[in-house]
């Protein structure tokens, strides 16, 4: 099955002859080929978004939170369908998979209350006879770049708040895994959006160069890897469009000697192994302070030894495979680093590329004794591997995270509210845990990375998410012989 854009309200040929296949990753099997479209399909897609902006933007933001509405509540009716769908073509298990169509569904419920999210505000009498206003307005057209590993969460973070705020969309999904994007627009239609307000167009580089420097798109969201992502944002903003570009990460969770032990392993194993380690918020570095070094490696091992791997679609698998052959190779190629550069193998997950050759699986590994200077410990494997690293200390801990060049999320386990508060007041991440393995904020918070994890000014969802898909008017008002 060739797959098609959707331009215009209407599902199209691309104009190219150039597909990749898609396969489901934990079997191999081929699900369908998604074609690489071309400049001129984006350019399709842009000006069907340009002519439907234009109706769109005018229609009473009250009726586009219906729209919301009923969205919400043709995905409530398919979480089943959705989350089968994200588990095939991404290969993560269906409890990961479920836990995923529900935050995406949380976006559109936070997007349903865009009539007081776009409330301005007014000042009278700033002066004497002089009334000032701040109005929202839509931005226009907004194109979105989304990646593998959330196809159905992280459209979700961009479509709803900025379809409720009245822009048009251009979604180029990714490659990997286009076909829970093409259901969620279908869905999307069905609830109401109008012909060529909501519009998706599948393909790779070329595609994503287009919808960067194209005249016609005034916004661009992306999320993907930390080389992209700056690309994305040198690209995007230097033809002069706003850009939000969420990057790459390499998060640190901090075990303290006194954490609580189990609770901390459970953590620390369900945010490095979950989805495969294949998420930006994952556990990627363990720092054990002091004494719990030992205890704790020893019980991430027995963690990892009792996880089951296999194909997510089946009852009590817990790690599903790595998206792509090719992927997993250089995740390989990276431990084989590590241990050349002096790392010790406390679990090796390779051998599950032996007993399940039929998909692309790596089971849990551990790395101990990494030095923060190592590869495995500087760079997004984006993986089920974890680098352990020794530290004295709690303020040698900290600076250990603090070196790396990403900023996403950073985590501790202690029940000292005092290591906790030094642990807020100093690390640099822009998302923290406290006793939490995937500190992801709710949708009406903002997603927000820091250093080389973040590109831009306005992050994803929450008020930010509202701030970027809108621009603002502020008008100063007189009225001669009209009062004071």
């Amino acid at each position: 099955m060739r797959l098609k854009n959707f331009i215009g309200g209407m599902w199209q040929a691309s104009q190219t002859d150039q597909v990749l296949p898609v396969p489901n990753p934990a079997t191999g099997e081929l699900l369908a080929e998604v074609p690489l479209s071309t400049a001129a399909d984006v350019d399709r897609a842009v000006r069907a978004a340009r002519e439907a902006f234009e109706s769109w933007r005018e229609v009473p933001v009250v009726e586009r939170a219906r729209v919301m509405f009923r969205w919400r509540e043709l995905l409530v009716q398919r979480v089943e369908e959705l989350a089968r769908l994200v588990t095939t073509e991404n290969g993560k298990t269906l409890d990961d998979a479920r836990g995923e169509v529900w935050r995406g569904i949380e976006v559109v419920e936070f997007a349903a209350g865009m009539p007081t999210l776009m409330q301005g505000y007014v000042s009278p009498q700033v002066s004497r006879g002089i009334d000032m206003e701040m109005v929202r307005y839509p931005v226009g057209v907004v194109a979105g770049i989304v990646p593998f590993n959330f196809p159905m969460m992280v459209p979700m973070w961009m479509m709803p708040i900025a379809l409720a705020a009245g822009n048009a969309f251009v979604l180029k999904p990714s490659e990997r895994t286009p076909l829970t994007s093409m259901r969620l627009v279908e869905l999307a239609m069905e609830a109401g959006i109008p012909e060529g307000v909501l519009n998706l167009v599948h393909g790779g580089k070329e595609v994503v160069d287009a919808l960067l420097t194209h005249p016609g798109v005034d916004a661009v969201s992306f999320v993907g890897s930390q080389p992209v992502a700056e690309h994305v944002y040198r690209t995007a903003a230097a033809a002069g469009k706003r850009v939000q570009a969420l990057a790459g990460a390499k998060n640190h969770h901090i075990v303290m000697p006194d954490a609580n032990l189990e609770g901390a392993v459970h953590a620390i194993r369900n945010s490095g192994f979950g989805s495969a380690g294949q998420r930006c918020m994952a556990c990627s570095v363990v720092v054990a302070v002091g004494s719990v070094g030992d205890p704790l490696v020893e019980a991430l091992v027995k963690a990892g030894d009792r996880m089951r791997i296999g194909n997510g679609l089946e009852e009590g698998v817990e790690l599903g495979p790595l998206i792509r052959a090719e992927h997993r190779a250089r995740v390989v190629e990276r431990i084989h680093q590590g241990l050349a550069e002096g790392a010790v193998m406390a679990r090796d997950g390779r051998d599950a590329m032996e007993r399940l050759p039929q998909g692309f699986f790596l089971g849990p590994t551990i790395l101990d004794r990494v030095n923060p200077e190592m590869t495995v410990a500087r760079e997004e494997l984006f993986a089920p591997v974890l680098s352990v690293i020794r530290a004295d200390s709690l303020e040698e801990a900290i600076g250990v995270v603090n070196r790396s060049r990403f900023g996403n999320s950073a985590v501790i386990y202690t029940e000292s509210g005092a290591a906790a508060r030094m642990f807020r007041e100093t690390v640099q991440a822009g998302m923290l845990g406290v006793n939490v393995g995937v500190p992801v904020p709710m949708a009406f918070f903002p997603f927000s990375g820091w250093k080389n994890s973040f590109y831009g000014d306005l992050h994803a969802t929450g008020r930010d998410g509202v701030e970027f898909y809108t621009r603002k008017k502020m008008v100063t008002s007189r009225w001669f012989g009209g009062g004071r």
